[in-house]
C-alpha cells in the first residue's frame, strides 16, 4: 500500500491496522490530517462513504513510519511532522522548543481584550516558538514588539515563525532572562505577556514521557513550587512597565491565589484572575501604578 491514491475502505483498513499496534485514535487522525493532508472532516465522511477516493499528501509507508516512531519513542507528533496548528496559524516546531498549547491561545485572547487602548510597545517574555509574539503582531500591525527567551534554539525557531508570518520586521528578538534584555525600554512597555515555566518540579517529574522526555524542561519546570519565574515577572513589572502598563500571565491551574498575591505584593494594581475555556483560573493580569498628576494648591 505505497500509493497516495486509494479508496476510503482501504484507508479505513490501514487505520485499523495501525491502531491495533497501540496509540490514540485521535492522535492518528491528527497525524493523517497534518502529514497526510486528509482533513478530520474528510476522515469522518469516509466512515459513512468508504467508496470515496482518497488522495494523500504522502505515501502510506511514510505515515506508518511516523506513527510507529511515535509509539516506540513517545516523540510528540508535532515534532515528527515539524508543524503545529495554533489559533489561525501553522507554526514550525522542533525539539528544544515548547509545543504551543490551546491554553496559550486564551492567554492571547485575554491580552487582546485587556490591552485598551492598543499598545504601541509590548513584549513577550519566554517566547519559545514565537506563537504569542506573532499573534500580537498580527493583531496590532502598527505596534512594535520584543520577544525574549533564554534559549538560542527557541529564538531561532521564533525568528523563522515570525518571518513566515510576516512579522519579522515588527518584532525584535532578544536573548536573556525575563526583564533584563529589555533594560533599554524599562518604563516604556505598555503590555508584557508571558507563558513562563510554572509546573512544580515534582509534578514535572511525573509528567507523561511524551512531554517530560522530549519537550524542554527550561520551558516547563517552574522550580519547587512552580513560582520561580512568576516571582521574577511580578517583581520586575513595576520597573519594566510604563505607568499604567499591563502584565498578563499564564500559570498552573492551582496557582491563582499565589500569583495574585505575588502581583499585589509587587505593588501592582487592578490585580485580576481570568479563566480558561473550562472555567479554570489559568491567567492573571495587573497594571503598573499610573503616574498621579500634580495638583497645585489653591491660592
Amino acid at each position: 500500500m505505497g500509493q497516495r491514491q486509494l479508496n476510503g475502505e482501504q484507508w479505513l483498513a490501514w487505520r485499523r491496522q495501525q491502531l491495533a499496534r497501540g496509540g490514540s485514535p485521535a492522535d492518528l487522525d491528527w497525524l493523517v490530517d497534518l502529514a497526510g493532508g486528509l482533513s478530520w472532516q474528510k476522515q469522518q465522511e469516509l466512515r459513512l462513504h468508504p467508496d470515496q477516493p482518497v488522495v494523500l499528501a504522502c505515501e502510506l509507508p511514510g505515515l506508518e513510519m511516523l506513527w510507529h516512531r511515535h509509539l516506540q519513542t513517545h516523540e510528540p507528533l508535532q515534532y515528527l511532522v515539524g508543524r503545529c496548528p495554533w489559533r489561525d496559524l501553522e507554526l514550525a516546531v522542533a525539539p528544544g522548543v515548547l509545543i504551543p498549547r490551546q491554553e496559550t491561545e486564551i492567554l492571547v485572547e485575554w491580552a487582546l481584550e485587556l490591552a485598551s487602548p492598543r499598545p504601541a510597545l509590548w513584549a513577550d517574555l519566554g517566547t519559545g516558538s514565537g506563537c504569542v509574539a506573532l499573534a500580537l503582531a498580527r493583531a496590532w500591525p502598527g505596534s512594535r514588539g520584543w520577544a525574549v527567551d533564554r534559549s538560542s534554539e527557541a529564538l531561532r525557531q521564533a525568528a523563522f515563525n515570525l518571518d513566515q508570518g510576516g512579522a519579522g520586521g515588527q518584532v525584535q528578538l532578544l536573548e536573556g532572562s525575563w526583564w533584563e534584555p529589555l533594560r533599554a525600554w524599562w518604563g516604556q512597555l505598555e503590555l508584557v505577556v508571558s507563558n513562563p515555566p510554572y509546573i512544580p518540579t515534582a509534578v514535572w517529574a511525573e509528567l507523561d514521557p511524551l512531554v517530560r522526555e522530549h519537550e524542554p524542561a527550561l520551558a516547563l519546570d517552574g522550580g519547587s513550587d512552580g513560582l520561580e519565574a512568576l516571582r521574577v515577572l511580578a517583581e520586575g513589572a513595576a520597573t519594566g512597565l510604563a505607568p499604567g502598563g499591563l502584565l498578563v500571565l499564564e500559570h498552573h491551574h492551582d496557582q491563582s491565589e499565589a500569583v495574585l498575591d505575588l502581583l499585589a505584593m509587587a505593588g501592582l494594581e487592578q490585580v485580576q484572575r481570568h479563566a480558561d475555556l473550562e472555567g479554570q483560573w489559568r491567567f492573571a493580569s495587573a497594571r503598573c501604578v499610573p503616574i498621579q498628576p500634580l495638583h497645585r494648591a489653591a491660592p
